[in-house]
């Protein structure tokens, strides 16, 4: 290779490969799509192959092209920390914080919390990441996260704010309409809601008397909001946390044979120690998660 590419093009390539489309990237990169073309022109140039072939079912990537995706995932991330990080240099207590959350966490639990937090704090601004699957934080994929499993990293300060303790509920009126189960064999025989093609780990440690498969569902996703929403509209048997299920009004079904729980990490990078807009952020989730799960006896 003749020469090192222009950082303004490996974004370009980012982009590309993140979003699966030239006009996708371009919006997101606020270039229009010929500018954007030009860059992705430029680096095949430069690289002396192609990185892009157009078929039926639409850009794919080459092989050359994927061989960069993990290493400028790498630089997106380390410059946006290092934007994340000036910013905070600059504005004393301000800055700006990176949270990881859980989806059902992010969209049901956390917004109040950080309500309170901008209150108190305006002038640190907060970026969400609502992802199931744990970011890195010894990459500083995010600043501080709240994990449901104790972190196992010895680079991360961890706290445990607490347990949230889940079980099967259900609309009044769905059980009014088709009964309450008084087992898991009539439980069974009602529509219950789970997984789809995503088979969650924690699973292996539950027993309803008999092996918990995707067969068992008769509404199945691996949306945990999109399972909420579902239990909420009355069309079966789910499981969400008691809170939750108290501030909808949902009905526990067989409290007493199941439930299980999930306790709270609150986690950072132990090198942001240091820094004040990060501390506050700990502290507050610590504060508040342990409030939110007291909450559920």
């Amino acid at each position: 290779m003749a020469e090192t590419p222009d950082w303004d093009l490996l974004q370009s390539l980012h982009a590309v490969l993140e979003a699966g489309s030239f006009s996708a990237a371009a919006r997101v990169r606020k270039l229009t799509q010929p500018t954007l073309g030009r860059h992705i022109d430029q680096l095949e140039r430069q690289l002396g192959a192609p990185l892009f072939l157009r078929s039926p079912r639409g850009l794919q990537p080459t092989d050359l092209a994927l061989a960069f995706r993990q290493h400028l995932s790498d630089m997106a991330a380390a410059a946006s920390t290092a934007t994340r990080d000036i910013d905070g240099l600059i504005s004393g207590e301000g800055g700006v914080v990176r949270l990881a959350v859980s989806e059902i966490v992010g969209i049901e639990v956390i917004p109040p919390m950080l309500s309170r937090f901008r209150t108190a704090h305006p002038g640190i601004a907060v970026e969400l990441a609502l992802n199931n699957k744990n970011e890195d934080l010894t990459r500083r994929d995010a600043d501080v996260a709240v994990r449901m499993a104790r972190p196992t990293q010895n680079s991360l300060v961890a706290k445990k704010a607490g347990d949230l303790k889940l079980g099967f509920h259900a609309t009044a009126d769905y059980l009014e309409r088709h009964g309450t189960p008084k087992d898991f064999d009539e439980l069974e025989q009602r529509t219950l809601i789970g997984f789809d093609r995503t088979y969650p780990e924690m699973v292996n440690d539950l027993s309803i008397g008999r092996p918990i498969t995707r067969d068992l569902f008769a509404y199945r996703t691996d949306n945990d909001v999109a399972q909420l929403a579902a239990i909420r509209a009355g069309v079966g048997i789910g499981v969400c946390q008691d809170q939750i299920a108290r501030r909808e009004g949902l009905v526990p079904v067989l409290p007493e044979a199941f439930s299980f729980h999930l306790p709270i990490w609150i986690c950072m990078h132990e090198t942001l120690r240091g820094s004040p807009r990060m501390r506050l952020m700990f502290d507050h989730l610590a504060k508040e998660f342990a409030a939110y799960a007291a909450e559920g006896g």
